[in-house]
């Protein structure tokens, strides 16, 4: 493997989450192989004090029934090399030698009286004279010229005399080391199988993670449609294919909305732009005589029109895409009509127009001040711009399902048919209509950048209803007087 190869996979995330997950699971069985060696060394100690327990005392019992001659020597001796062969865990191929288990006597005063076993049996008489092995409970006793341990037990005999029997720890340390072995085989055995199962598994998964990445790498340069793959099994990853593919299908609009915008925008300003220009040539080319103030004049109003033409064409594209910048305070929607109503008045009386609202009191929301302000703005132009003279404009305010309900009701001919499956849609006018379209899709876009709902209807017996559902905000009373100030003093 080359360089260039191993220095990736190293660096890749499959490998670090590999080598932790290994070194988890080997740090755990390596705790269980602990415990599982401790207590099977526990055991094979156990089995063997039983063992030397139970052999001192019938070699005690032996002693005591065999009579003091010259044949007690020889019958004891035989008894204890019979014990010697029984011994637990012996090795088969150390044969039938008895280096692993002796049997020795004492006198009453401490010297030896008999001893069954490999050597002359005196070191390991100082042994136990030194140790001061308690009858009834095995211990270990070390041996000068012997480098493992044995595990000796006693018993006194009715004469006076003691009986010592140790059984070697060789067989047992063995054991437990050929344990250690197997062990220490099957543990690496598991941890490389382990490692190798995380890591492909790991692997696997973060490639198509990879080929998520890679694909929204060569998005934005070539293709917006492009998606990444998705995974045919439902999980995380798939989840996060799922998710990286919304969130791609929402970018796309806003981007598409962005264009449409930027297209609408440098169409509908040719026009107007063309217009100020001319007045403005026209007020140029008029003799010295002549008063260039209406053509002035003229022209800054089309500029005015033009400003809030773009104002509300860019408020509703970020309202479409979710972006609209909200600065929510505490609204008074009833004192905001009041006041409006008081501003637009005098223009509807002009146009023959009355207009009336029905309210119960104060209804708080928490909005931005200028963007109801000017959505209300936005419906009482529109009621001025399509309604005939000598109609009624009637507003009632009310709360239903814990929102504040507005309903904007008229007598007039209502809205034309042919637009009305779309009249929440951009530059979507009626044919007698001298605005830009973007009146009602505005009032919808605020309404729902404030999680509200606009909906219009043709009633029956004539006329048209506007209905703007806003969320309500529960203040206290005493706030209700500064939210008054703060919207009169936003609205104006």
């Amino acid at each position: 493997m080359s360089s260039k190869t191993a220095k990736p996979i190293l660096r890749s995330a499959a490998w670090r989450i590999s080598l932790r997950a290994t070194l988890a699971f080997a740090c755990g069985t390596m705790l269980v192989f602990i415990f599982l060696h401790r207590f099977v060394a526990s055991d094979i100690q156990r089995r063997g004090d039983a063992w030397l327990s139970g052999e001192v005392e019938v070699l005690g019992d032996v002693a005591e029934q065999t009579t003091k001659n010259a044949l007690y020597d020889r019958v004891v001796g035989e008894v204890a090399e019979l014990v010697s062969k029984e011994v637990p865990n012996k090795d088969p191929s150390v044969g039938a030698s008895n280096d692993s288990v002796f049997f020795l006597q004492t006198n009453g005063d401490g010297s030896l009286m008999l001893w069954v076993g490999a050597g002359s049996g005196v070191p390991n008489l100082k042994a136990i004279q030194a140790d001061r092995i308690v009858p009834g409970s095995p211990s270990d006793l070390r041996v000068p010229g012997f480098g493992v341990p044995f595990r000796v037990a006693s018993t006194r005999i009715n004469d006076g005399s003691y009986i010592y029997l140790g059984l070697s720890e060789r067989d047992e340390l063995r054991v437990l080391r050929s344990l250690w072995l197997r062990f220490v085989l099957l543990w690496l055995l598991l941890v490389f199988l382990g490692f190798s199962i995380v890591f492909f598994t790991t692997k696997r998964m973060l490639s198509h993670v990879q080929r998520m990445t890679e694909a929204a790498s060569r998005i934005g340069h070539t293709d917006l449609s492009a998606r990444v793959p998705i995974a045919a099994r439902n999980d995380e990853v798939g989840n996060l294919a799922l998710t990286l593919n919304h969130m791609l299908d929402r970018i796309e609009i806003s981007m598409h909305q962005l264009h449409t915008i930027t297209g609408s925008l440098a169409h509908d300003l040719r026009s107007p732009l063309t217009a100020i220009r001319g007045k403005l040539e026209m007020s140029l080319s008029s003799g010295p005589q002549s008063e260039p103030s209406e053509q002035i004049v003229s022209a800054i109003e089309e500029l005015d029109r033009l400003t809030d033409f773009l104002n509300m064409s860019l408020d509703v594209a970020e309202a479409k895409a979710d972006a609209l910048r909200l600065n929510r305070v505490p609204v008074d929607l009833d004192e905001l009509l009041r006041v409006m109503i008081d501003l637009y008045e005098p223009s509807m009386s002009e146009k023959g127009l009355q207009i009336r609202l029905h309210s119960g009191g104060p209804l708080i929301l928490e909005a931005d001040a200028a963007l109801i302000h000017r959505m209300i703005a936005n419906l009482f132009d529109n009621e001025m711009k399509h309604l005939p003279s000598a109609c009624t404009v009637n507003l009632r305010l009310s709360v239903e399902d814990n929102a504040a309900s507005l309903l904007l009701e008229d007598d007039g001919p209502g809205f034309d048919p042919e637009v009305f499956p779309h009249l929440f849609e951009r530059r979507i006018k009626g044919n007698k209509s001298t605005g830009h379209g973007l009146g009602l899709a505005f009032v919808d876009a605020v309404a729902r950048a404030h999680g509200g709902t606009v909906a219009a209807f043709n009633c029956k017996e004539g006329g048209a209803r506007l209905a703007v559902n806003l969320p309500l905000l529960a203040i206290s009373a005493g706030q209700v007087v500064a939210s008054r100030k703060m919207t009169i003093t936003s609205s104006l």
